[in-house]
């Protein structure tokens, strides 16, 4: 108890006070500065770099939608046109795969499998491909706000996709055949991209217009 008694007639004394005001208290002061100091530092930093990485992100997923714009009235583009409208497409799908995000590689399988899908529905002039669209920006909207709900959808699907083996819709391809009868009365010839048609990102073969799928065989069999 003595040594208490001591102490405090120290810091009463003129030495101890001098001691405590010129030294003690200054560097306390330092201290609690440079704490304070560091935790808003960390806190501006972490700001800093979820927002870098918003704006990243924003960026990547403003490309996919395009490709998607582009997907959506792909039927009715030239052939130039389509040709850089894959590669922006391309261009996107990388952009997203190297984002340092959870769920990036999950959102680029899943946006290639419906650009696949609208590129296909364009053939109906817009609407499938435009119902599509819109399912599609809002997905890509909802991960960029809400990550990891996002990812749980995009998993969910891919899933569903995986299991669901089913070859092209009887109804697409009619509404195809359609859609090459009317370029073909209207320019006589038959359209480029009669050969095939992209479904789910595979590409199933039909036969160019004017032609039936038993010509090849009769062809060899003369």
């Amino acid at each position: 108890m003595q040594w208490w008694n001591d102490l405090v007639d120290w810091t009463q004394s003129d030495a101890g006070w001098r001691i405590i005001s010129g030294a003690i208290i200054p560097f306390i002061a330092i201290v609690v500065a440079g704490i304070v100091g560091a935790v808003i530092g960390r806190g501006v930093t972490r700001r800093l770099v979820a927002q870098r990485d918003h704006e990243t992100r924003a960026s990547a997923v403003t490309a996919l939608i395009q490709a998607g714009q582009d997907a959506a009235k792909w039927h009715s583009q030239s052939a130039a046109a389509k040709e850089h409208a894959a590669h922006l497409a391309s261009e996107a799908d990388v952009m997203v795969r190297l984002l340092p995000i959870s769920g990036a590689g999950l959102a680029a399988d899943w946006a290639t499998h419906q650009l696949a899908e609208m590129r296909t529905n364009s053939v109906s002039y817009s609407y499938a491909a435009d119902q599509t669209f819109s399912e599609y920006r809002d997905r890509l909207v909802l991960w960029l706000h809400k990550p990891g709900k996002g990812k749980r959808l995009f998993t969910t699907d891919l899933q569903r996709w995986r299991y669901d083996d089913q070859g092209p819709d009887p109804l697409v391809v009619e509404q195809q055949k359609w859609a090459e009868e009317q370029v073909t009365a209207t320019t006589h010839e038959a359209p480029e991209h009669a050969a095939s048609l992209p479904v789910g990102g595979a590409t199933t073969a039909l036969p160019a217009f004017g032609t039936s799928p038993a010509a090849p065989a009769e062809k060899a069999a003369n």
